[in-house]
């Protein structure tokens, strides 16, 4: 077991009518805590790197190199997944540093203008092997979304800890087998397409594109930088449109609108479990929740029971590497070695991890 491709992991999830757990990574305890706790479970796992995670190292390679690392000394299949990038030339880079997985995010512009866009990074990435995931929806809590819902169910803003404890392994049968502005070829299909839709030049890092908040959306497309709550109904992934964005970019997995948000602290999201079932009938490929953090125990089993594969987890994490450090600082004021306070938060967070994947069928 060691460094595996994403097509095996979700393959053999699918057939057998599994959940996968994809965990973000931000420093190098963080990976591995969560192959550590993957391996206790018996499970296999993807560690992702989002563009955030990029931007606050300020390069791609040695992040990607440290999780490539780790993943190959594992003792369970893990996938190393670049997550939530919006810059085709970060897709590229990534690609290049043989990262075999990409999640494109283009779920800020129209609908038809990520169509586009997301069909010509898929070729990109199909042409060198690699399995590339799209959003299609509104799954808010996304750095730079325009408006939110503080008052909103799935918009909650508590620093509550979260209150997972390691639950015994259980025995499973899926066990299967640099910089942002790097420059992309004028030839690249996916600089192409992106060249159709506005840029935001005063970005952070001008390899992000987005769309002006003015820009009018087609029908039935919702318009970028005008964001409703998760729980809103046309905040919502529409199930024939599901279809027809699958079919029309190739993408190996769709991660979905379903009532989820990013960033949540208090696992209080409502999850539309019909909408779920209906998406899956509707497509031939894995389907992916993201802001599962905020999300109960018993809703994560019932999401993959009703059609989810991939269940990604990040601010859960943190909030535990986080609450173990306060808690071992604040027992011992004087320490100044940071061994001695990321060590514990590493096992808090192994032991989170194995928790998790005991819950996900």
């Amino acid at each position: 077991m060691t460094l595996a491709h994403p097509g095996e992991i979700m393959g053999l999830a699918v057939r057998q009518g599994c959940g996968v757990g994809a965990f973000n990574v931000i420093q190098l305890e963080l990976a591995e805590a969560i192959v550590e706790g993957a391996e206790a479970a018996g499970r296999p796992i993807f560690l992702q790197i989002s563009q955030n995670c990029v931007r606050y190292h300020g390069a791609l390679a040695p992040v990607i190199a440290a999780c490539q690392a780790v993943a190959r000394a594992a003792a369970v299949p893990v996938a190393v997944h670049l997550d939530h990038a919006e810059s085709v030339p970060l897709v590229t880079e990534a690609l290049e540093l043989g990262v075999d997985s990409v999640m494109y995010d283009a779920s800020r512009l129209s609908d038809e203008a990520n169509m586009a866009s997301t069909a010509a990074v898929a070729d990109l990435a199909h042409a060198r092997g690699a399995w590339i995931e799209a959003e299609l929806g509104e799954i808010g809590g996304k750095d730079g979304d325009a408006v939110r819902s503080p008052g909103a169910p799935g918009h909650t803003t508590s620093p509550a800890a979260p209150s997972h404890t390691a639950s015994p392994a259980v025995p499973r049968d899926c066990t299967g087998p640099a910089a942002l502005g790097h420059a992309v070829s004028p030839a690249s299909p996916g600089d192409a397409a992106i060249q159709a839709a506005p840029r935001d030049a005063t970005s952070p890092s001008c390899a992000v594109h987005t769309v002006s908040p003015a820009c009018p959306s087609p029908a039935g497309g919702h318009r970028p930088g005008r964001r409703r709550g998760a729980h809103s109904p046309g905040a919502r992934t529409d199930a024939a449109d599901a279809a027809r964005f699958v079919e029309a970019t190739g993408v190996d997995a769709l991660a979905v609108a379903v009532g989820s948000a990013h960033a949540m602290t208090t696992r209080t999201a409502a999850l539309d479990l019909e909408l779920i079932a209906r998406i899956r009938a509707a497509v031939d490929v894995p389907l992916v929740l993201h802001g599962s953090s905020g999300v109960p125990d018993a809703d994560l089993a019932a999401a993959v029971r009703a059609g989810m594969t991939k269940i990604n987890i990040a601010t859960l994490l943190n909030q535990t590497f986080t609450g173990s450090v306060r808690a071992t600082l604040a027992a011992n004021p004087d320490l100044v070695d940071t061994r001695k306070y990321f060590a514990p938060a590493r096992a808090a967070v192994a032991q989170a991890v194995a928790s998790l994947l005991a819950v996900i069928p």
